[in-house]
């Protein structure tokens, strides 16, 4: 069984190449950006080892290593540490760390100082062979960002009800995805989930696609057919872009869903349908409402609770966490075997405003991972529209030449980041350790 390591990094660059790095090396990885994150992690479940940075947003490494050994959690703990805090690592040996790691990490140093903390051998090399006998790799990622966490404790709460659900977001922002999340959720998991696309459905077929037809109920129905409402009875309906459906339809959809019976054309038998209803879309159907193109009534009925998704460019903090989950896709289905993104090519990544979202995102990832010619994704793969986002009009830049503007620029990136330094450093265009600098050369 693969041994367990949770990283805790703030550096989500730095994080997202080690956890890559590691977990290519047959290891189980987790990572929080935070103390909170963190000691929320450990307190569900045990790990082998903890890997943590000494210089954390929330407190530092060590406070985390000494509410561990309060709770007797004697978990094996390496701090990471620049050379200039050698003497906090120190400290954190006399707490109880197992060891430590210097900054710039060696990966040989690295691994050494994990084999020893938790006294295994390195990962055999039959575990490819056993690969093919654990479950199918996840079709799915929530993400670590706060928008997700808020979207999936939304999503846990709702699933088990009965209650109908509207998605809202913008096109590839995964909605079809918290369907699926939803039912599987639900107390109909073991039913059928059957998605509808109601933008591609013409509108002469559209009931047909609903409610199913009998041979000869009109010119080309050959033989007969269930429709969308049977296939999913018992089950959870999920329709995609549903302000795309014509009024016609919007009333027979009501009708269905009050009744809880349907009708196939050209049938005069009504047959009982249980189906749970998800619905997305990414207008706005109140205004739909107020211009006549959609029923108020159908409205409410479907609407019984909203999940709004957010865009890909305000869940920042999961944006390499998706980009390493497709690149995984894309290595099983292109049958490569790329290790991960090089640093440029990472925040060239987290720099990017992604308007197509995480379809966008998963497009260019399978594009670079065809392309790249060694073992790390560069940004020659990327492509020049990634690699010139627009300008983000409200981006700080360092003024090098007047010492009391830069340092208040600082104490201002630091403010509307909450005081997360990796947050920060992005936002003033600098990387952590120059950060970590000017804060001391200021006394911050």
């Amino acid at each position: 069984m693969a041994s367990s390591i949770l990283i805790v990094e703030d550096d989500l660059v730095f994080s997202t190449m080690m956890k890559t790095w590691l977990t290519k090396k047959g290891f189980e990885v987790d990572t929080a950006s935070t103390n909170t994150r963190a000691r929320k992690l450990l307190a569900e479940r045990t790990y082998d080892l903890i890997l943590s940075d000494l210089r954390l947003p929330d407190r530092d490494g060590i406070y985390l290593l000494s509410w561990l050994r309060n709770r007797s959690c004697h978990t094996p703990f390496i701090i990471m540490t620049g050379y200039a805090e050698i003497q906090s690592a120190v400290e954190a040996m006399k707490q109880g760390a197992s060891d430590y790691i210097a900054k710039p990490i060696q990966p040989d140093e690295l691994m050494k100082k994990i084999k020893e903390a938790i006294k295994t051998p390195e990962p055999p090399a039959y575990a490819e062979a056993e690969k093919t006998a654990q479950p199918a790799p996840l079709n799915f990622l929530e993400g670590e960002s706060e928008a997700a966490h808020q979207l999936f404790n939304y999503v846990r709460l709702v699933a088990p009800t009965h209650m109908s659900v509207l998605i809202n977001g913008a096109s590839g922002t995964g909605k079809e995805y918290v369907a699926h999340r939803i039912h599987e959720l639900s107390k109909r998991s073991d039913k059928p989930f059957i998605a509808i696309d109601c933008g591609s459905i013409p509108k002469e077929l559209a009931a047909s696609e609903f409610f199913g037809h009998i041979k000869g109920s009109f010119t080309g129905a050959l033989t007969d057919k269930k429709g969308a409402f049977e296939e999913a009875n018992g089950g959870t309906l999920f329709l995609d872009e549903i302000g795309n459906l014509s009024y016609e339809v919007q009333v027979q959809l009501l009708r269905a869903l009050q009744e809880r019976r349907i009708r196939r054309i050209g049938s005069t038998k009504e047959i009982e349908v249980d189906v749970r209803l998800i619905c997305a879309t990414n207008e706005n159907l109140k205004e739909c409402i107020a211009k006549g193109t959609f029923r108020e009534d159908l409205y409410h009925r479907i609407n019984e609770f909203t999940l709004r998704m957010p865009d890909l460019k305000d869940r920042a903090e999961d944006i390499l966490l998706f980009a390493n989950f497709f690149l995984d896709q894309a290595n099983r289905e292109l049958e490569r075997n790329l290790i991960g993104f090089d640093a440029a090519a990472s925040e060239a990544l987290q720099r990017y405003p992604w308007p197509g979202n995480l379809r966008q995102l998963k497009n260019v990832v399978k594009r670079a991972t065809l392309l790249a010619q060694g073992d790390f994704i560069t940004l020659d793969e990327l492509g020049e529209e990634i690699l010139t986002p627009p300008a983000e009009p409200h981006t700080a830049s360092l003024n090098l030449h007047d010492e009391e503007l830069e340092k208040q620029r600082i104490v201002n990136a630091l403010q509307r980041t909450g005081y997360n330094k990796s947050k920060a450093a992005q936002l003033l265009g600098i990387d952590r350790k120059t950060l970590y600098n000017k804060m001391k050369l200021y006394n911050l």
